[in-house]
């Protein structure tokens, strides 16, 4: 497809079982490889036939997820692109439903398979029991059912990704108007704030009326898998086996016991800092010292080259592998008007390489996006030699301690972007974000999804009415008298609620992992550094506990480890200067 931004990448194994020319855009020629490869199951006569048949099914669902990635990738960069709209449309519409059932075919004759109890335990544990959850949960029925749920997603995407304003005349997205929320002037900020504000709102309508069908849906689609309501469904596809919506409750707590003190702390030197009578929703972003926002970079190419320094001081290897995914156009970075809202890493299965997207506008937040995001590219790149395509990806709860750990550990270099002053200043407003905003909102998030779920029937008003309890809980002290409307519908401008139900908390739990790497970082970088590239190649191929145990870190969420790690963080931001 033309329409992305990089060219045509060779697979990183040769084809052995799909043919070289295989046309995607037809099921009828998909179909005779789920045939065969049904067919062979029967003929393998030993552990190690079985095991090339598993790598038979690897390849071709890395082919076809890479088809797909393609096609989202090509949409994602270009929503107002009828042509790659319709492309993604094709696939998800035409090809998916058909390869879902098939999936299943397969994964309910390997469940069941002679010889899958002869493969070596633990190579296959945990594919085995994530296979048998596919198995357990594959519904036909569901699967238009989730057609029309991808199909929505796509309409919210493309809807947020439309939003623009007028402003200092010209037409800027939402996501360039975020640079006026870090201005110090006040006025400037308030005035940014409201044109973002109520262009969402004018679409309130819209959104809530995407949002209650894909509710509709997934209460559906949970009920025709025999369970009383999504949430215990989506804990149970998202094989969440190493822990439970109960420890979900006790983060969510100890946020509000640990982190919440911290976080009114903090809100109170910035209005203090400030000068304002009480805190608004425009005074977040900005310096609290009144100082011109930070800019790192003007051009995005600045910011490619500026990053490549910062991983060439952490790590070489890191370093090439950056510089190889910019030589080959795996990155597209800035943002434009018809772009989806949002960055995000993506893994093109069959090459095994990573692309990222994201929406740079010069800001701060740009400099720790591309960190993230880089991290989850050197997590798909330690990982891309397992031919067992279930492995070259780990649980979220791991990925985002990929990503958020190269927040941490790149965010030692950051004089590749400023002086010093500087660079320490954004290496505060980093930790700061950690405490008051990465924590607190998570758990607003997780904790409005879960009631959301388990509440079926509810109304407007009542999910309204539960939003702002939790915004109340773990909001701090922003005052937002006068904008009631904007602050119940605050949550329409979080994507994951509308595209990943229940994926969230990940980035809560993977912070404290993260927070434990640079922990480890300040005593030992060198070990640290090497326990994090060790934690990343085992891809998905351990349970959550040992990936985390292997980076360095204990997979542990409760009061217990958040607030000796948030004393830490105090401590951090006591050492750096204003």
């Amino acid at each position: 497809m033309d329409l992305l931004p990089f060219k045509a990448l060779p697979p990183h194994r040769p084809r052995r079982f799909v043919p070289q020319d295989l046309k995607f855009s037809e099921w009828e020629n998909i179909a005779p490889l789920f045939d065969e490869l049904e067919r062979r199951s029967a003929e393998c006569r030993d552990p190690a036939q079985l095991e090339k048949w598993l790598v038979d099914w690897s390849e071709l669902t890395s082919a076809l997820e890479e088809e797909e990635t393609r096609r989202y990738i090509a949409m994602t960069c270009h929503t107002d692109n009828a042509e790659a709209e319709k492309a993604y449309l094709h696939f998800v519409e035409k090809i998916e439903p058909e390869t879902k059932p098939r999936k299943f075919k397969l994964a309910q004759i390997y469940a069941s398979h002679p010889l899958r109890e002869k493969l070596p335990r633990d190579r296959y544990e945990v594919h085995d029991r994530e296979t048998k959850v596919r198995v357990e949960l594959f519904r036909p029925e569901n699967v238009p059912l989730e057609t029309e749920e991808a199909k929505l997603g796509q309409q919210y995407q493309k809807l947020m990704g439309s939003l623009t304003v007028q402003y200092r005349g010209q037409e800027q997205t939402l996501i360039q108007m975020s640079r006026y929320l870090e201005e110090p002037d006040r006025a400037t900020r308030q005035e940014a704030w409201l044109l973002v504000t109520n262009r969402r709102l004018q679409e309130k309508e819209k959104i809530e009326e995407i949002f209650e069908q894909l509710l509709k849906l997934r209460q559906q689609i949970a009920k025709n898998a025999g369970f009383s309501n999504y949430r215990d469904y989506a804990f149970r596809k998202l094989c969440r086996f190493d822990y439970t919506p109960e420890d979900c409750a006790r983060f969510h707590e100890a946020v509000a016991t640990e982190v919440m003190p911290i976080v009114r702390e903090l809100q109170a030197e910035r209005r203090k800092q400030l000068g304002v009578e009480s805190l608004r929703p425009w005074d977040i972003a900005v310096d609290p010292l009144n100082r011109p926002p930070l800019r790192p970079f003007e051009k995005v190419d600045d910011m490619v080259a500026k990053t490549e320094a910062i991983f060439k001081r952490l790590d070489a290897g890191l370093a090439s592998e950056f510089q190889r995914m910019s030589e080959l156009q795996l990155l597209d970075l800035a943002n434009r008007k018809g772009k989806a809202p949002g960055g995000y890493q993506s893994t093109l299965a069959e090459a095994r390489l990573p692309f990222i997207f994201m929406n740079a506008v010069g800001v701060q937040r740009d400099v720790e996006t591309i960190l993230h995001e880089a991290g989850h590219a050197f997590h798909a790149l330690a990982a891309r030699e397992d031919d067992l395509h279930t492995y070259r990806s780990a649980p979220i709860e791991f990925c985002e301690v990929a990503s958020m750990s190269m927040e941490l550990l790149g965010n030692q270099y950051l004089e590749q972007f400023y002086a010093k002053p500087e660079a320490n200043r954004a290496r505060r407003a980093h930790l700061e974000q950690v405490v008051t905003y990465i924590f607190p909102w998570i758990a607003t998030i997780d904790a409005f999804q879960h009631w959301i779920y388990t509440h079926p029937g509810h109304t407007r008003d009542e999910r309204a009415a539960a939003w702002l309890e939790f915004m109340k809980r773990f909001g701090g002290d922003v005052d937002w008298t006068g904008f009631e409307l904007a602050q119940a519908n605050h949550w329409h401008r979080q994507l994951h609620v509308f595209l990943y139900p229940f994926y969230y908390i990940e980035y809560g739990i993977a912070q404290l992992g993260a927070l434990q790497v640079w922990a480890n970082s300040k005593k030992d970088k060198a070990r640290a550094l090497a326990d994090y590239k060790r934690g990343l190649a085992l891809g998905g191929s351990r349970p959550l506990p040992e990936l985390f145990q292997a980076a360095g870190c204990k997979f542990e969420f409760s009061g217990k480890t958040i607030g000796p790690l948030m004393k830490m963080v105090q401590q951090e931001l006591a050492s750096l200067p204003e």
